[in-house]
This record gives C-alpha cells, structure tokens and sequence, in this order.
C-alpha cells in the first residue's frame, strides 16, 4: 500500500509499505480522511522527541472498517469511524482520576502506532481499551469527522476554564484551531466573541468563515483599545491563546477582565519556553490560567456529536483537500496560512 513515510525533519515521501494485518485484538480501517495540522508541520520540519522514525505520520483520522480481529467486539467490517488520537493507558493515577489528557503514559496515532497518511491502518488494542474508536453517527461525511480530534483539544481546554453563557471570549490565532475555538465558544452559549491575529489575510480567510463579532488585525490596528471597546472597558472573561506565542499570553494576562480565565492552548517553542508575567495583576484581579493538552477519548466522542448535531459546523473550514501524493503540499498550505483545515484523502480525491 502507499503510505507518507516519515524518515526524518524534512524528510516525508509518499512509499510502498507492507499492507498490515489486524491481530485478534485489532481493527484494520481504509483511511478516507486524515486532516493535517500544526503538529504534523512541526513533525515534518523538526521531528519529535516521542516519534522515532520511520514512521507514518497524521492522527487526524476518519474511515471504514475492512478487518475485524477475532477478539474484538462491537465492530463490523463497513463500520464508518473515527479514531483519537492521544491514546492514554488506562492503569495511571491520572487516567483512574478521569484526566486522561494528562497520562503520564500517553501514546499516540502517527508516533509510536501508524498514523492515517496511509491507505490502510491499523487502530491497535490500547486504542480499544481506551474506547478511542467512534462509529461515525448518520450520513456525516468522513472529512468533517476527521476534524473531531482538533476540536476535542479545544472543548478540553474550555471545558477547564469554563466558557459558558454570557462570556466574552477573545480568542488570540486566527488558525485552523482559532476558527474551532470561535465555533465552540458560540456553541457553549458565549455572547460575544472576537477573533486577533498578527497575519491580516489569515484573518480575513479565517474571519470570513466563522465570522466573529470582531475581527482584530494586530498588524494594523490597537489590540487592547479594540478589546476595551468591545467589552466597556472591562477586558474579556475568557481568553484563548492559540497561536504559539509567548507575547500573546503575556497580553492576554493584561487584558483580561477581574475574575477572567485564561487558556495557555498553543506551547511555546521548546527553545523559547518562558514568559514574563506580573504576579499581582493575577493575585488582584483573581485570574485563572489554565494550560491545555489534548483530549480524552470522552471529549473526542463529544466532540465528535457536536459536529454531528450541527452545533459545531466544521464542513466550510475544510478549505483544500489533497492526495496523499500531495502530502508535503498539504502541509506547506496548513504553515503558509493560505487554508484552514487540509484533509488528506488516501484513496483519491473525488470532485
């Protein structure tokens, strides 16, 4: 079969590999989509310390079962799915205490299992006993269930700092994950939202489709004074950094409302990591900040009902999909900001 092979930073070639086999306690599934993101640029440009390569790369996966191990209950070969993509173990203090995005013994697709840039794949056992496969509800396509997994990260992260009815949330990274933030927050009752970025045509692609109350071009125009504005002078009660950048959270701490909560979503570069911060204005204006790690299997089949419902719509922001010969393509458009969300069809891209 052909799969993206993952040899090294800067290294990723579409390849002949063996076709694999499901064991007893396994599921093989024809991969129809497999959206891309940030990480899988990061992948190809640098590698990852918890990826030893080669390996075959994506986890945002969505597709049909072909193969049911002998010991594997509850699936059937035609069974439409959706897999995680963080896969905890199950048996750590933090997975028996319900925080499963947090296992300290975490696995992952497209790290040390093989991912969906792939025509073919394997969804393993610890997958399974992690209940991390979800059957695909009704006649949504399979390329807006590979979205599932991005969104899981973010109803994780405003799930811990509680975005609810009535904030105003200000959401800093007009991405992919940005433009799911906005559709989130809309969805879990926010009033007001307001969608900032340093990079004015992402914004203006981005902005055009989940249409935000405001959209804020930080190139060209006075963050803070629009963010005052927006909210009477008392800053938002919730703020989201997604966007890598340590300035972004330095400004979301400044600007946010007493009482406000603040989710640190997108890491820092390993090799800037620190921000400077003034401890009082936290102490006296009672802030939360809340750092956010992927998902559980739970929210991911939230996550994935969300969409399903129409709550959360994420069909308009797949804006490109491409071959998996065109792989390296799909990643270049996700960095260059000239897309949202790039879905990777392994068999073929049908007009």
């Amino acid at each position: 079969m052909r799969a993206a092979l993952f040899t090294g930073p800067g290294n990723l070639d579409v390849v002949d590999v063996d076709t694999p086999e499901a064991g007893p306690s396994e599921l093989k599934i024809r991969v129809e989509s497999c959206a891309t993101c940030g990480t899988d640029a990061k992948i190809f440009g640098h590698g990852h310390p918890r990826l030893e390569p080669p390996q075959i790369i994506g986890h945002e996966i969505a597709g049909e079962v072909i193969q049911v191990g002998s010991d594997t209950a509850g699936f059937s070969v035609g069974d439409r799915v959706q897999v995680i993509a963080a896969v905890p173990c199950e048996e750590c203090w933090a997975c028996k205490a319900g925080k499963q995005g947090i296992c300290i013994n975490q696995t992952s697709m497209g790290y040390q299992y093989g991912g969906g840039f792939a025509e073919e794949m394997i969804v393993p056992e610890a997958v399974l006993n992690a209940n991390g496969v979800n059957k695909i509800p009704g006649d949504l396509s399979f390329d807006e269930a590979a979205v599932t997994e991005p969104l899981a990260c973010a109803l994780n992260a405003q799930r811990l700092i509680r975005v609810g009815e009535g904030d105003t949330v200000l959401v800093m990274g007009a991405g992919p994950i940005g433009c799911l933030h906005i559709r989130l927050a809309r969805a879990l009752g926010a009033k007001h939202v307001m969608l900032a970025d340093i990079n004015g045509d992402r914004l203006a692609l981005s902005a055009n489709a989940v249409k935000p109350d405001r959209a804020i071009d930080m190139s060209a125009e006075d963050l803070e004074a629009i963010v005052l504005e927006e909210t009477g002078g008392i800053g938002p009660s919730v703020i989201i950094t997604a966007a890598p950048a340590g300035a972004a959270q330095e400004q979301a701490i400044g600007m946010a409302a007493p009482g406000g909560r603040i989710s640190f979503f997108g890491g820092l570069p390993k090799d800037k990591p620190m921000i400077s911060v003034d401890s009082n204005v936290v102490h006296y204006k009672e802030l939360i900040l809340a750092g956010a790690n992927g998902s559980s299997p739970a929210q991911n089949a939230e996550a994935l009902e969300l969409i399903a419902s129409g709550k959360v719509p994420v069909a308009d922001l797949i804006t490109h999909r491409m071959s998996l010969e065109n792989v390296r393509d799909a990643i270049e458009a996700v960095t260059s900001g000239d897309a949202i969300k790039v879905v990777i069809k392994p068999q073929g891209v049908t007009s």
